[in-house]
């Protein structure tokens, strides 16, 4: 039963990161390249209809945490609390931008929730990308220090960074070159993401413009890409064993080069929607070849003395695990239910939408 509330944790955290992902990604877009208020009116009409309904989904991962991995829950948002707070104070500004901005006719006032909504946007594409690379790197369970284990076995606290900034030192910070260079991928990826969204959604005048950004960004992800496997080694000595010993997963960094390298022919494409497909065939790959590479952990331990936590360690009672299961097909139908209505309600291109003007 593990197993499958893992699947079904991956699923949902996936389809977080791929739909409010490109929410992220129009943020950055009408921060940097946004010039007129008819081009960010047009980025706001592609995700109006759509961002408060993506969001639930972090608001179900956290949920599904809580109920089958109870120990990782706890331990995470102990060890997390500052980036934690911060990604929640971000998700505020970057939601009351979107909703305050009209409700004034004044160019300070706008231009003030315009700020809020791009920075918000550009600062959780960045927080969450470093998330990912505090779960790739690991943390120092227990708080060893010289070699003695301080707290109970799973307890872990991490500032904001270290004084060495190094992701082997033995007192981690949430922020050091490793994560930070993840961080990275992770802005450049969903910024291209959102770009290939208002592509998809939109007739604007912006969308010409933004397939060269696209490819131009594309250049730099394929880059930062290559650097981010070389140096993965120096936090993980084998960071592909679970490749070597089950051939099949390297289907999943296929699905991320073939999403990667699809992206050069955005000029192309005479289809709005392949874009948008390319980029999240990337973020999928990407993610799913990130958990397989560290399966079973689900946090690893950057010490000998406490283990990592693992999906079996971790886990609630199999008899809690069962019972939920009949919830969440009911919720599953659901939900699935309610994205085909909102998705065929708002299908076609969003230019005329209006959202934002109350």
């Amino acid at each position: 039963m593990e197993l499958f509330w893992y699947i079904v944790l991956m699923v949902m955290l996936v389809t977080y990161i791929i739909l409010d992902g490109y929410d992220f990604g129009a943020g950055i877009i009408h921060l940097f390249f946004g010039k007129n208020d008819k081009d960010k009116k047009a980025i706001t009409n592609a995700i109006g209809p759509f961002w408060d309904a993506n969001e639930v989904w972090l608001i179900a991962v956290g949920g599904v945490l809580f109920f089958a991995f109870p120990t990782l829950y706890a331990v995470s948002f102990s060890g997390f609390y500052l980036p934690l707070i911060f990604i929640l104070w971000l998700l505020i500004f970057r939601a009351i931008g979107l909703e305050l901005r009209g409700q004034l006719k004044n160019k300070m006032w706008e231009a003030i929730w315009d700020k809020s909504f791009g920075l918000a946007s550009l600062l959780l594409a960045l927080f969450f990308g470093i998330a990912l690379g505090n779960v790739v790197r690991g943390v120092n369970l227990g708080m060893v220090t010289d070699g003695v284990s301080t707290h109970e076995a799973h307890y872990f606290f991490l500032p904001l960074w270290n004084p060495t900034f190094s992701p082997n030192a033995e007192h981690l910070g949430i922020i050091d070159w490793f994560t930070l260079l993840l961080g990275i991928i992770s802005v450049v990826a969903l910024t291209i993401h959102g770009a290939n969204w208002i592509i998809f959604k939109t007739n604007s005048s912006i969308n010409e413009r933004l397939k060269k950004v696209v490819f131009n960004l594309n250049i730099v992800l394929v880059l930062l890409v290559i650097c981010s496997v070389f140096v993965w080694h120096y936090v993980d000595p084998q960071p592909f064993k679970n490749f070597m010993e089950q051939p099949l997963l390297w289907v999943l960094p296929g699905i991320t080069l073939f999403g990667l390298f699809g992206l050069f022919n955005v000029k192309k494409f005479k289809k709005h929607g392949l874009g948008f497909l390319f980029s999240s065939l990337f973020l999928l790959g990407g993610l799913s070849s990130t958990v397989a590479s560290i399966f079973p952990k689900v946090l690893p331990s950057t010490n000998d003395v406490n283990p990592s936590l693992t999906i079996h360690n971790v886990a609630a009672d199999d008899y809690g695990l069962s019972v939920g299961v009949y919830w969440f097909i009911i919720a599953a139908v659901l939900v699935v239910v309610y994205m085909f209505i909102q998705y065929r309600v708002f299908r076609g291109k969003m230019d005329d939408v209006g959202y934002g003007e109350h």
